[in-house]
C-alpha cells in the first residue's frame, strides 16, 4: 500500500446490484479516508476491466484507495493498489473471512487485512448466520491484523464493534 494511503476504515464493496448508483455511492466516499474492493464478478472480463477503469480514476481522483476482488496479477496488470481474495500473491492483499480458521489461513497467505463478514444479517448473502458484534469482536481480537467488518453494516452498527478497524458495506452507500 503506498505510504500516502493511511489504511482506509471506510470500505464500499461493488456489486452488479448497484448498477446506475455506483457512482452516486461513490460519491458518498470521503476523499483521503476511503477504500473500495472493486468486485462486480459477473461481468464479462473485458466490461469488468472497463468499468473498473473508470473506477479507478475516480479513486485517483479522490485518492482513494482501490482493491481489485481477485488474483494479485491482475490486480497489478489493471493499475489496482492491490487484490481482495484467498490464496497468495505480492503486493497488498486483503482477504474474506467468515471463522477463526479462514482468519488463520489468511495469516499463512499473507493477507494485510481482512474482511471479516457476515457481522449483521445481509440482503446479498440472505440464508447465512450473522456473527453478532460479540462473536465479531471476539474473532478479531484473536490476529493482529486489521479487520474490517462487512455484512448489514452501518456507520450505527460499526460503534457496536470495538474491535473493527472500520467497516464495509454496499447497500450502506447507497
Amino acid at each position: 500500500m503506498p505510504a500516502r494511503h493511511p489504511l482506509p476504515r471506510l470500505w464500499l464493496m461493488t456489486d452488479e446490484r448497484q448498477s446506475d448508483g455506483l457512482f452516486e455511492a461513490l460519491e458518498r466516499l470521503p476523499p483521503a479516508k476511503a477504500g473500495i474492493v472493486f468486485r462486480h464478478y459477473g461481468l464479462p472480463e473485458a466490461e469488468r476491466h472497463s468499468l473498473f477503469d473508470e473506477v479507478r480514476m475516480f479513486a485517483r481522483r479522490r485518492q482513494i484507495m482501490l482493491l481489485l476482488a481477485g488474483a494479485a496479477g491482475m490486480a497489478r496488470a489493471w493499475g489496482a493498489d492491490g487484490s481482495h481474495g484467498r490464496g497468495s500473491g505480492e503486493g497488498f492483499r486483503s482477504a474474506p473471512v467468515h471463522d477463526l480458521t479462514e482468519i488463520r489461513a489468511a495469516e499463512r497467505d499473507g493477507a494485510a487485512m481482512l474482511f471479516l463478514s457476515p457481522v449483521f444479517s445481509t440482503r446479498s448473502h440472505p440464508g447465512a448466520r450473522p456473527l453478532g458484534p460479540a462473536r465479531f469482536n471476539f474473532l478479531a481480537r484473536r490476529t493482529r491484523l486489521p479487520v474490517i467488518a462487512l455484512g448489514g453494516m452501518n456507520a450505527m452498527r460499526a460503534r457496536r464493534l470495538g474491535e473493527a478497524h472500520g467497516w464495509a458495506g454496499i447497500d450502506a452507500w447507497a
